[in-house]
């Protein structure tokens, strides 16, 4: 078996390849198990690895990550696949594929093909769902929606949460979610900005004073509102595109690209540059004057993003 595990789902692409090493292990031990690196070996030294018999067990088990770092193996690959004996199972993680190489269409065409991309917020929620069942528990869609809302589109933290959540009630509600979980800081802004944007100065005010409960300094609120804006930015820019084809050419989630859609139809270019500048003045002014960061930031909430 010659396997290709690619794409920018880190987290997905990893509890795959740790399948495939558990099941290895257990029939084979590790006698048979070796893993290399492209930007550290030598294309002989791979070569040997892949081509050589397994030493005191039936099957070996070969990971090479990144092998395309090495020139030469990218343009040797085919003529490799050749060498290989069936008694060596090859893994080749890819953390990222010019898609338009011959390389690429040799991995696709000639090793079992896998490519895991981000998950959007929809495609998150299912996948929360179906995991929960997997262990014995029970998450609906709605609740699991509210679980990335809470907590963000981070596959390895949403996992960690889930895991608590099974932990303390198989059945998970929206109460235990709101129990056992805090909203992230980058969900919060994006509600802050929403909240200030649409003139509900009352929400907006609270949601920051939360932020700063939750021991959120103010130069980190900068940089998140700064995050907010630059993909604002980006969505605006890229006018009505399909938030998958804007999020795979900008690298965002597609759930960040279509959490903003709706603030990105309320603006126009010339107030996303605005607010981008004056938050820049915050910024500088907090590092070089003595002045109340809090009172400067409220101000920009009101002032600034409610007069968008």
């Amino acid at each position: 078996m010659i396997s290709t595990l690619t794409g920018a789902n880190n987290w997905t692409l990893q509890a795959k390849l740790q399948e495939y090493v558990s099941v290895y292990l257990k029939e084979y031990g590790d006698m048979g198990l070796e893993r290399l690196d492209g930007e550290e070996a030598s294309m002989e030294r791979i070569r040997e690895a892949v081509t050589t018999l397994p030493f005191l067990e039936a099957k070996k088990l070969v990971i090479v990550r990144n092998p395309s770092a090495l020139k030469e193996f990218s343009e040797k690959f085919a003529d490799l696949l050749k060498e290989i004996p069936d008694t060596t199972d090859v893994i080749i993680v890819e953390t990222k594929l010019d898609k338009r190489s011959s390389y690429y269409k040799t991995l696709k065409k000639d090793t079992q093909y896998q490519e895991f991309t981000e998950l959007d917020g929809n495609g998150l929620a299912a996948w929360l769902a179906s995991t929960a069942k997997e262990q014995g528990g029970s998450l609906s869609s709605t609740d699991a929606r509210l679980l990335v809302e809470r907590v963000g589109v981070n596959q390895q933290m949403l996992s960690k949460e889930l895991e608590k959540l099974l932990a303390y009630d198989s059945k998970i509600t929206k109460a235990t979610i709101e129990l056992l979980t805090e909203k992230s800081p980058q969900s919060t802004i994006f509600e802050l900005i929403d909240a200030a944007m649409s003139g509900n100065t009352k929400r907006a005010l609270q949601l920051y004073d939360e932020q700063r409960q939750q021991k959120v300094e103010p130069q980190q609120v900068i940089a998140m509102l700064a995050w907010q804006l630059h993909v604002l930015a980006i969505v605006k820019a890229a006018g009505g595109k399909n938030p998958n084809d804007i999020a795979s050419e900008a690298k965002l989630n597609p759930y960040v690209v279509r959490k903003v859609e709706g603030l990105a139809r309320r603006m126009t270019m010339n107030d996303i540059k605005r607010l981008i500048g004056e938050l820049l003045d915050i910024d500088v002014s907090l590092k070089t004057r003595s002045i109340d960061a809090d009172e400067v930031l409220q101000n920009y909430l009101i002032l600034s993003l409610g007069a968008k």
